[in-house]
């Protein structure tokens, strides 16, 4: 006979609590700006996705290519032109775009910018 979920629900509520620090300030101590290139750290890998953090300085920027998966982009500083199929896409702190898989896409950093990729495998 397995545990009581009443029981189990007690004990998790009694479990101590983590605090958790705000994303952006492990970004931040995790991938800092270095001139005139780009910085980037990988901080989850898994068989089915990675997140990645990128820092790029103005004007850096990544040529284009195609994935083999979708990409979820997300600004977390700065400004970027995002092309996807050669149509550009602006975008500043806290927006997102996904690239689709497949979908020829290139970026060039407006500012200094940071952003965080996620890669979906499965």
């Amino acid at each position: 006979m397995k545990g009581c979920p009443k029981c189990a629900a007690k004990k998790a509520a009694a479990a101590p609590h983590v605090k958790a620090k705000p994303l952006i300030e492990t970004i931040n101590k995790t991938v800092t700006y270095q001139k005139d290139t780009v910085v980037s750290r990988e901080i989850i890998r898994r068989k089915n996705g990675t997140v990645t953090v990128f820092a790029f300085d103005a004007g850096q920027g990544l040529s284009q290519h195609t994935a083999p998966f979708d990409a979820l982009v997300q600004v977390l500083d700065g400004a970027v032109e995002i092309r996807i199929d050669g149509k550009p896409h602006r975008l500043r702190a806290g927006q997102m775009i996904v690239m689709p898989e497949g979908r020829p896409h290139a970026l060039k950093a407006l500012t200094r910018f940071k952003m965080m990729l996620t890669m979906i495998k499965s």
